[in-house]
């Protein structure tokens, strides 16, 4: 088309290339060509010799393609019939214990402590509390989660009347409530003579006798009334406390309202079936003076112990299996850390009812690269449940997660649920204060492995609380030579076999993560994004999602790094990155 001096276009010209393009546009809508009958695109599908993508034991074969990362693959989309609401996440943590989300708060003095605990256990998921304090000090945390919400508080505390308004304060202090129930003893099944609350000493002199501030005037339920009419009673009611007494008016049990309000507003809450009691985990280590601080934990009501090494084949975990389970055969035990056959094989035959998978893959472990030993993540976890799931031993993978693609990828391979440090660290329950810099707000997070860890407990050693805490226990209990001076032990130092050590090596660093809001926000996104992964996948529970992977009908593709690239955002000048909004 030649164009015209004023630069335009004849009208004629522009009509005949209008018609070319029609031609070739029609030419092409009407070539048939040898195509297939688009009704037959379901059958001819089955011709293939093998479903579109890899098997994961394909995916998975190290002689192929070596150790990944959960970055190195994708699972491929399936078919969607169901809503993602409609996803239950139920799993199984160990072989007794089954909770409604596959979700672990790691045992890391940065992560796990009491308010972390309790609100993993509200959310349904299950938090395992450090050990990098005293017995005494550990204990004293998994009975406030313990006390947290009940059913039948069935070993209430009880106080006499003739103890003071100032020892009401002081519990109200220590361990978070303030409805005593008053029994002549002072003590369960005495005759119960009334209730102190929190409004009936507010404001009253510490020295005033219980006697005289108590309630009276109290509605009661009969011993062997159901939870679901107790539960009644005490709606109707409006009283903050149900005492259950039996026919000679003694104390048997108690009900408390605010767990009613729990129970409404966390229906997934981790609960023992039998008690109603919040489910709580706690590390220990492997060494005999463990022994004293197990017994501690057992007493202070503990359901799971999670046995805390960095390697765990070992013959001290081994031995500390066996003890576990002839003393305590009720206690579940999770053993680890594991990244092999081998390794899972010789705790399952010791008696381990689940294994923690993960080596060197935590955000803040450098145990990799400082010892040359460890594994990928992704081939690890399949390794090991791989193995275990054979003998009923869930696995859960500890490490490497650092977001909602990769803890539904580690439940894909195998995982029945995941441990999570750095992506629960910084939220509002995890310990530590917040601090400002370059203007975010920011949490101290270290791995276990660090030096600062290491050296935590003799630092803590000369606090006040920590010697006012150890004269209280000795006072308490008399002298006795078969409990050990756990005094200057450490947990870190346990976990890495580096207690001897002139030279303290670090597998671990130090450093901060951003504000992430409060446990109670940020599980529920987590539980909602791993529900919407598997409607991608096309599987609607976690049990189906493991049988469809064995079975080869959900598949996977390896990822170059031009492709995880492509997967992340990229081609922004800038971008703001929002997980959630509630």
């Amino acid at each position: 088309m030649s164009p015209l001096p004023n630069g335009t276009a004849s009208a004629s010209n522009i009509d005949a290339a209008n018609s070319k393009a029609a031609a070739a546009i029609a030419n092409l809508l009407s070539h048939t060509g040898p195509y297939l009958d688009p009704t037959t695109a379901l059958e001819h599908l089955k011709t293939y010799d093998r479903a579109d993508g890899l098997s994961v034991q394909d995916l998975m074969s190290s002689d192929k393609h070596g150790g990944l990362t959960y970055n190195d693959f994708l699972v491929l989309p399936g078919y969607i019939d169901f809503l993602a609401s409609e996803v239950p996440l139920l799993t199984r943590v160990t072989r007794n214990v089954a909770l409604n989300t596959p979700f672990l708060s790691a045992p890391m003095d940065t992560v796990t402590e009491t308010q972390m605990a309790i609100s993993m256990a509200l959310t349904g998921g299950l938090g395992v509390i450090h050990n990098n304090v005293s017995p005494e000090e550990q204990a004293q945390m998994v009975r406030q989660v313990k006390k947290y919400e009940n059913g039948f508080i069935t070993e209430p505390l009880c106080l006499p009347p003739t103890e003071t308004v100032g020892h009401v304060l002081d519990i109200k202090q220590r361990y978070g409530f303030g409805g005593i129930p008053i029994t002549d003893t002072g003590a369960m099944h005495g005759k119960l003579v009334g209730i102190v609350t929190a409004r009936d000493v507010q404001f009253r002199d510490p020295s005033k006798l219980l006697s005289e501030v108590m309630t009276t005037d109290l509605v009661t339920a009969a011993k062997g009334v159901t939870l679901e009419q107790a539960n009644e009673i005490l709606r109707d009611s409006k009283k903050g406390k149900l005492p259950i007494v039996d026919e000679d008016g003694r104390l048997v049990s108690l009900l408390a309202r605010s767990d009613l309000l729990k129970n409404q507003n966390y229906p997934l809450a981790s609960k023992r079936p039998d008690s109603k009691q919040l489910y709580c985990a706690a590390a220990v280590g492997t060494r005999p003076s463990d022994h004293h601080r197990l017994q501690l934990l057992v007493e202070a009501g503990l359901d799971i112990v999670v046995l805390d090494s960095s390697q765990g084949n070992s013959v001290y975990q081994v031995e500390m299996i066996k003890w576990i389970k002839s003393n305590f055969p009720s206690l579940e035990v999770v053993a680890g850390n594991v990244v092999t056959r081998e390794q899972a094989a010789t705790l399952i035959a010791a008696g381990a009812d689940a294994l923690r998978v993960g080596m060197g893959s935590g955000s803040i472990c450098i145990t990799q690269e400082v010892m040359a030993v460890g594994r990928p993540q992704g081939t690890a976890v399949y390794a090991v449940a791989s193995f275990a799931s054979q003998f009923g031993v869930p696995v859960i993978a500890d490490g490497g997660i650092s977001n909602v693609g990769h803890i539904a990828k580690a439940l894909a391979l195998g995982a029945s649920a995941v441990m999570m440090g750095g992506l629960l660290a910084g939220t509002t329950e995890s310990p530590g204060d917040y601090f400002y810099r370059d203007g975010k707000r920011l949490k101290g997070y270290r791995g276990m492995g660090s030096i600062e860890a290491m050296e935590h407990q003799k630092n803590k050693g000369n606090s006040a609380a920590a010697a006012a805490s150890a004269a209280k226990t000795r006072a308490a209990a008399p002298t006795d030579a078969s409990k050990p001076n756990v005094a200057h032990e450490n947990a870190a130092t346990q976990r890495y076999f580096s207690e001897s050590d002139a030279v303290k090596v670090a597998q671990g660093v130090s450093g901060a993560v951003q504000d992430k809001g409060s446990v109670l926000k940020f599980v529920p996104y987590l539980y909602t994004g791993v529900q919407h992964s598997l409607q991608d996948m096309g599987v609607r529970s976690l049990a189906s999602l493991r049988k469809e992977v064995q079975e080869g009908r959900v598949r996977f593709e390896l990822r170059t790094a031009s492709a995880q690239v492509e997967g992340g955002v990229h081609g922004l000048v800038n971008y703001e990155k929002r997980l959630f909004s509630s």
